[in-house]
């Protein structure tokens, strides 16, 4: 089991607050990913858990079980960091096993737990290596195995992959990802890559100062923001927000046309996610732009737009497109637009 719950969780450094009350429930098995901007409190927030930073006010509970005044060690967790932290004078099999060893586990029981481990994570061919032999990416599958070997209640992830170059995270992502599969163990996970959270996530949790802004699926985030902050944060290239105006049931852009308004309240920013534009002649559509910047990556291009007042904006087209920088196209919204009111709040209705 590995349910994990957290109920009015505060952590205040002397007279500052970084998190302020944080409810959240993690159901066992499941893998959560803490997401948000540099000082928003995922790593604190993670570390709360793991019993590395003591919770000021609130309580943390696993399995039912109030655990906020257990130290680490009762807590039946384990904690992969971004340095992998290896011992450079052991082995790979030996690294995997010291904490089962220092508990004094039979060696039978550490042999066959370090196999079990190094077969799930493919270092099989790897345990008589010391850690200066290996690869970025296999350093960190060692640190993994030596958290497996313990058998925890769940794994707690802080930001794992960051040390490792583009193509390494790709294989460890997919890695990690199959080792949920197999273990189905409970997993929060920090990150700043939304790339990760949002292939790894059976739910995220976005924070913004010590408070969470949203918590779902990553394509109830993507598809169906709370507020302006996850719209922005959520998905790669960011939603094109821009300011409009709204009476009735229309809206139109600072500068540009308008459309039809569903809200039930006055809107005072129109969000369109950049796969939602379509790009036309001059005059078609809710508005035009300038073409500032093609990017050409293959399978899609991102046609960067100065839209006048309304600021940048970004397109995505399937493939090519004969475009040069310069050129006015028309810019037509499509029925997935979203709206937010002057609090920031999405417009539902």
């Amino acid at each position: 089991m590995g349910a994990i719950e957290l109920k009015s969780v505060e952590k205040w450094f002397g007279d500052v607050q970084v998190i302020k009350g944080v409810d959240l429930a993690i159901e066992d098995g499941e893998f959560i990913i803490f997401v948000g901007p540099s000082g928003c409190g995922k790593s604190t927030l993670l570390r709360m858990i793991g019993g590395l930073e003591e919770i000021s006010r609130g309580s943390l509970e696993i399995d039912g079980k109030d655990v906020t005044s257990d130290p680490p060690s009762k807590r039946g967790l384990t904690m992969v960091f971004q340095s992998y932290a290896l011992y450079p004078h052991m082995s790979v099999r030996d690294n995997m096993g010291f904490s089962l060893k220092t508990a004094g586990a039979p060696k039978a029981e550490i042999d066959a737990k370090v196999n079990e481990a190094a077969r799930v994570l493919k270092l099989e061919d790897y345990l008589d290596r010391r850690p200066k032999a290996l690869s970025g990416g296999q350093r960190q599958r060692v640190a993994i195995g030596r958290s497996i070997v313990r058998d925890p209640t769940a794994f707690l992830f802080d930001e794992p992959l960051s040390n490792l170059d583009a193509a390494l995270r790709v294989e460890m992502r997919y890695e990690i990802a199959k080792l949920h599969q197999t273990l189905a163990r409970t997993m929060i996970y920090v990150t700043h890559d939304q790339v990760e959270a949002m292939t790894l996530a059976d739910r995220i949790v976005v924070l913004e100062f010590g408070t969470i802004a949203q918590v779902g699926s990553p394509r109830e985030l993507y598809d169906t923001p709370a507020n302006l902050f996850v719209a922005q944060f959520i998905g790669s290239p960011k939603m094109n927000v821009m300011p409009c105006v709204t009476e009735g049931n229309r809206y139109s852009l600072e500068g540009g046309r308008g459309g039809e308004f569903p809200g039930s309240r006055p809107a005072t920013h129109m969000g369109a996610r950049p796969e939602h534009i379509i790009l036309g002649a001059p005059g078609t559509g809710q508005c035009d732009g300038q073409v500032d910047v093609l990017e050409y990556l293959g399978a899609d291009t991102f046609v960067i737009i100065d839209g006048g007042p309304l600021g940048r904006i970004t397109v995505r087209v399937i493939g090519d497109v004969d475009l040069a920088p310069g050129e006015t196209v028309g810019l037509t919204f499509d029925e997935t637009t979203h709206f937010f009111d002057a609090d920031g709040l999405a417009i539902r209705d």
